[in-house]
């Protein structure tokens, strides 16, 4: 028997503690559904918590964005102290501080109450959300599995995207706004029992303290470039935009004058070294920076150009949901067969041809090309991803496992915040011309109509008449326009990083412990996407402390997230 006993099957059984590894992946894949949902059911439920709650603009906009904003500062802090003091009882303790804070946004009496718990929701959401990708990776030691497990992952992250809009909505017609955020607490009173006995406990191998003043630092610098890049996104140039987005800068980098000094550094940099490591994030921002903004574009396109409702937009766009499902899905055999270099950069250019096949788009609705273009879109995205973020946990040393995921899902957080800016800007660029010099409509009107496509309907109302009507269709023509000019400069993007992926390798390379031991079963055993168990590259290399690590979200796969978020 001991010259059939493979070295994975070993290290499977030490890490699964005597869990079962599918049985453990279920657990993590409810972890992940919960703060997927979590990110998006809110949405629906924001005109009900105005008129009961009446918060002023500030605090409404605190109210949507503390969850995303503090989950995104505190994703390296969590993830590395998960590496010191015990993965699965950061896990835990998120679990716990999740449902506490749930109950306390559903029972919040005044917006203030509801900012504080939706802040303590972004706490227990970074607590969670490093631990599962670390754990994940310690009980699928074998890589060919582990792709299998991200995929799964990937799959359920697109679920709760998609679920958490349809869910509020439901939750709405039948129940006052708070019940949105109660259906957390019987999925954490489940949670909290079952991981603790199922999940195992692991920590890295690195010696020395904890870097609190540089986790501190982390947390701050990029709380404040988040904010930064949010409020750049909304459109605001002022000081309250740029002093927090430059502040976050300084942070940051002396966050990473701090790690290189350091004998025992809170994240070994030494990763970004590596060429997939580096692409790897890269990549997922890139990817991230042309969907979100298209996502917020097309949202409007379809129920502002096209008038359709919210639950039928959100019909339209479940196409989207069900082709990043069928990419999670088959993501593991296809990073078998084509590799990551290929993957990616396939994945890049199937969704820079739907971006460009969306520009077919105008004033009409024409289903099918919708339908073709959100499929293609939806496939290609979540291929990119899926390679992306397997190729960036691979490379992770496994004691910085924490620490990795922490830095896919901040990179998955910026590249989401930067798209919102970028796009935004490049959108309201091409759209605000086009309403300059409309006949018979006063030039303050156009002014205040070029700040938006529902504001000009609204400046339109007011004026009535022909000069109404005439202002009413230049805007939906500008708005179009706009939309074209965006969806060029996002196919652009997507293919600068269709060429950035060319530096991935060009194979999936498993450590040459996973394969079954013995000359006579080496070859057989190892798939056609694989290298071969003799060779030397960095990332077949049994000292790098290669293994992988799964997904994104995102969120979300916020958050993470999470598959793509839609």
């Amino acid at each position: 028997m001991s010259g059939t006993t493979t070295a994975a099957a070993l290290r499977r059984r030490a890490a699964g503690a005597g869990a079962n590894r599918w049985v453990v992946l279920v657990v993590l894949c409810v972890s992940l559904l919960l703060v997927a949902v979590d990110a998006t059911v809110l949405h629906v439920a924001v005109p009900a918590v105005t008129e009961d709650l009446k918060p002023g603009a500030v605090e409404l906009l605190w109210i949507v964005d503390a969850y995303p904003l503090v989950c995104a500062s505190l994703l390296i802090l969590f993830g590395t102290l998960g590496d010191r003091v015990g993965r699965r009882r950061v896990l835990l303790l998120g679990y716990t501080l999740f449902g506490v804070a749930s109950a306390m946004a559903a029972f919040a009496d005044d917006a203030h109450l509801l900012i504080v718990a939706r802040a303590l929701l972004g706490v227990g959401g970074a607590m969670i959300m490093p631990a599962t990708l670390s754990i994940l990776r310690q009980v699928f030691p074998d890589r060919r599995e582990r792709a299998l497990a991200i995929g799964i992952w990937s799959a359920v992250a697109a679920v709760g995207a998609a679920v958490g809009p349809l869910l509020g909505g439901f939750l709405l017609e039948h129940f006052w706004w708070g019940s949105v955020f109660l259906v957390n607490i019987p999925l954490m009173l489940v949670s909290l029992p079952v991981g603790r006995i199922l999940l195992p406990e692991s920590k890295g191998d690195s010696d020395g303290p904890w870097d609190v003043v540089g986790a501190l630092t982390a947390a701050a610098g990029l709380f404040a470039t988040v904010l930064g890049v949010k409020r750049l996104g909304a459109g605001e140039l002022g000081a309250a935009t740029l002093l927090p987005l430059a502040a976050g800068v300084v942070l940051l980098v002396l966050f990473v004058r701090r790690q290189r000094r350091r004998e025992h550094p809170l994240l070994d940099l030494r990763m970004f070294s590596r060429p997939a490591f580096s692409t790897s994030v890269g990549c997922i921002v890139l990817a991230m920076l042309a969907l979100v903004g298209l996502e917020l574009i097309a949202a409007q396109y379809l129920q502002l150009v096209l008038g359709l409702s919210p639950l039928e937009t959100g019909l339209r766009l479940v196409p989207l949901t069900f082709a990043a499902m069928a990419a999670g899905l088959a993501g593991a055999r296809m990073l078998r067969r084509f590799g990551p270099r290929r993957m990616v950069s396939l994945g890049f250019c199937l969704t820079a041809g739907a971006v460009v096949l969306l520009t077919a788009m105008g004033g009409d609705d024409n289903a099918p090309l919708l339908l073709g273009g959100f499929v293609l879109l939806g496939f290609g995205l979540e291929t990119t991803l899926f390679g992306a973020y397997e190729s960036m946990l691979s490379e992770a040393p496994q004691d910085q496992a924490g620490g990795a995921a922490a830095i896919g899902e901040t990179s998955y957080q910026l590249g989401a915040g930067i798209g919102i800016a970028l796009l935004g800007s490049v959108m309201n660029a091409a759209y605000a011309p086009g309403l300059s010099q409309v006949p018979g409509v006063p030039a303050s009107a156009s002014a205040a109509a070029a700040h938006s496509l529902g504001e000009a309907y609204e400046v339109a109302a007011r004026l009535g008449g022909p000069a109404g009507e005439a202002l009413r269709l230049a805007a939906r023509h500008s708005f179009v326009h706009g939309l074209h000019v965006t969806l060029l400069v996002s196919a652009g993007l997507l293919l600068a990083g269709a060429a950035m992926a060319l530096r991935l390798p060009r194979l999936m390379h498993c450590d040459p412990e996973e394969t079954p031991s013995g000359p006579a079963s080496a070859p057989s055993s190892a798939p056609s996407g694989s290298a071969p168990a003799s060779g030397t590259t960095a990332e077949a290399s049994p000292a790098a402390g290669l293994g992988s690590t799964p997904m994104r979200m995102p969120a979300q796969r916020e958050s993470r997230g999470s598959g793509v978020k839609v």
